[in-house]
């Protein structure tokens, strides 16, 4: 009964944080993503097929999805969610919401691992902490594979840490967890290694007395990359790297081929101005972006999808404690302290070569650090108010809980009864209830154009019609461009078209913008976003001649 006891606070916790995830998960979102719905079609595909959207049979290294080559981690994961629960919202997200709370649960004894001597006050702070997050329960709620891939670096530390301090058997656990953190989210293949090389270093001895273990991790977490490691060196993979990295941002060169001009070109000037300084700067700006208080506890990110706008990834009462924690881990260095400012630190390079910054997305990896370190802050303060006298230490605290509380309902209530009706257009909504309108009436057309005004409006087609995969790819019409994009114009009645505006069709029905809409056609039926917005009309050409 006792040890039930003890367990008690962890599983009220973990009840909080499924809550917290769970609740509403198809409705909220308002609206998938087109990412989300790349998931999971080719969750549904890989289900029915054995092959992704395109026809490839078991990918392993990469799906080529929009041209992006997704690791596949995600899709694989969802494969069962949709076939339980069906191709739908909630089926989608399961596999994100599930492993966030597992992120929490594993964040007890992770904590647990990392300072062997502490109470067990810090470890369930550190996991109510996270499961309270506004960025973790805001990752936690879409279908974001960076969100399981941080459970796959925090399982694998936990099981490095266990196999230093008890069992080797926990090496390969830890080998199986990074290598799916690598073909999980793209930013795991820059943080991963370099947490791994970390840890071997600086437990290099005691690896070595376990070096059979070490043996047969290293096999399987080479058997188990075999597949990607010949990918990772094509240009396809470093497309999306191509895409958003600042060292292909040519100001800082005309900056400084300008700043040498002035100068001459004299050789000085080619060392001070040389645009490698400029790229280190831009960097260091971009990394230190990520400490802005704007970012952490007041907006939080700036796109809609990681932020309700009006919170900050943290909450504000989360600061004191934060820079307590920070004082006290260098102050006391307790148990394996160093990590948590090591793996903090290292979590934020791949998001600093990134054009977007801050970005709460590509740092998720660095969780659940923060939260170790706040929790360290807010266990200090209590035992400050545990030496208090009893009616002021009982104030305090009750204070303090009405102050989480209300952070807690008001950022929930934001959430749910704001967040939709403001960002709801963020989030691609239309898609949906205009598919399922079409869906009623395309027996009476030959044809029916779409507009791409919205992004990628053949995945949502594929999701919500249920299409089945090998139609698919007998009919599809698809284009791959010079930069490796993957641009699908049209399967079966369905024609997607961008700028160049629809061909006219005789017994065609057309989507578009309401901006967008000819003067001389036959509105049938408008779709708005949540904030009663107009997004796409439905409607016919009324004659050829006034085309």
């Amino acid at each position: 009964m006792e040890k039930y006891k003890k367990s008690l606070p962890l599983i009220l916790v973990l009840i909080l944080a499924a809550a917290l995830r769970f609740w509403g998960l198809g409705i909220n979102p308002p609206a998938l993503n087109w990412d989300e719905a790349a998931w999971g079609y080719n969750a549904y595909s890989l289900g029915q097929t054995g092959r992704d959207e395109f026809g490839r049979f078991l990918p392993l290294n990469y799906l080529e999805s929009f041209g992006d080559f997704k690791p596949p981690v995600y899709a694989y994961l969802t494969i069962l969610p949709v076939k339980i629960f069906g191709l739908n919202e909630f089926a989608v997200r399961f596999p994100s919401a599930f492993f966030g709370v597992l992120t929490v649960l594993l964040t007890y004894f992770l904590v647990k691992e990392m300072f062997p001597s502490t109470s067990l006050t810090l470890p369930l702070i550190a996991s109510f902490l996270l499961a309270i997050s506004p960025w973790h329960i805001m990752l936690s709620r879409a279908a974001f594979e960076a969100n399981v891939a941080t459970f796959f670096i925090i399982a694998g530390i936990f099981c490095f840490l266990r196999a230093i301090n008890q069992d080797g058997r926990f090496l390969p656990l830890a080998a199986l967890s990074f290598a799916l953190s690598l073909q999980t989210f793209n930013t795991a293949r820059v943080v991963t290694p370099l947490l791994v090389f970390g840890l071997v270093v600086a437990f290099r001895q005691r690896l070595w007395q376990k070096r059979n273990w070490l043996l047969v991790s290293a096999i399987l977490g080479l058997l188990l990359l075999l597949p990607a490691l010949r990918f990772y060196l094509t240009p396809q993979a470093k497309l999306r790297f191509k895409e958003v990295n600042i060292f292909t941002e040519a100001s800082v060169v005309e900056t400084a081929n300008q700043e040498m001009t002035n100068d001459n070109w004299v050789w000085w000037s080619r060392i001070i101005h040389n645009r490698r300084w400029g790229y280190l700067r831009l960097f260091l700006r971009h990394y230190f972006d990520h400490f802005n208080p704007d970012f952490l506890f007041f907006k939080g990110d700036g796109n809609p999808k990681f932020s309700t706008q009006d919170v900050g990834e943290f909450y504000l009462w989360e600061l004191p404690f934060l820079v307590a924690g920070i004082l006290i881990l260098i102050k006391k260095k307790p148990g394996y302290w160093w990590l948590v400012p090591f793996w903090l630190l290292v979590g934020i390079i791949p998001a600093a070569t990134a054009r977007e910054t801050p970005h709460a997305l590509r740092i998720e990896t660095t969780l659940p650090t923060w939260q170790i370190l706040t929790a360290l802050g807010v266990v200090e303060f209590w035992n400050f108010l545990d030496k208090q006298k009893r009616f002021i230490g009982y104030g305090l605290l009750v204070a303090c809980w009405g102050l989480v509380t209300m952070s807690v309902v008001y950022f929930q209530h934001g959430y749910w009864r704001h967040y939709p009706v403001e960002y709801s257009g963020e989030w691609q909504y239309g898609y949906k209830p205009v598919i399922d309108y079409l869906k009623s009436v395309e027996n009476k057309y030959d044809q029916i154009w779409f507009t791409d005004n919205l992004g990628r409006p053949y995945i949502y087609f594929l999701f919500y019609l249920k299409y089945s995969p090998k139609s698919f790819w007998q009919k599809a019409q698809v284009e791959r461009d010079p930069f490796g994009f993957v641009h699908v114009r049209g399967f079966d009645k369905y024609h997607f078209f961008g700028a160049e505006g629809p061909r006219t069709v005789e017994g065609a029905l057309y989507v578009d913008a309401p901006t967008r809409v000819p003067d001389h056609a036959s509105r049938i039926k408008t779709f708005n976003l949540l904030n009663d917005s107009e997004i796409l009309v439905v409607y016919e050409r009324v004659t050829q001649q006034n085309d």
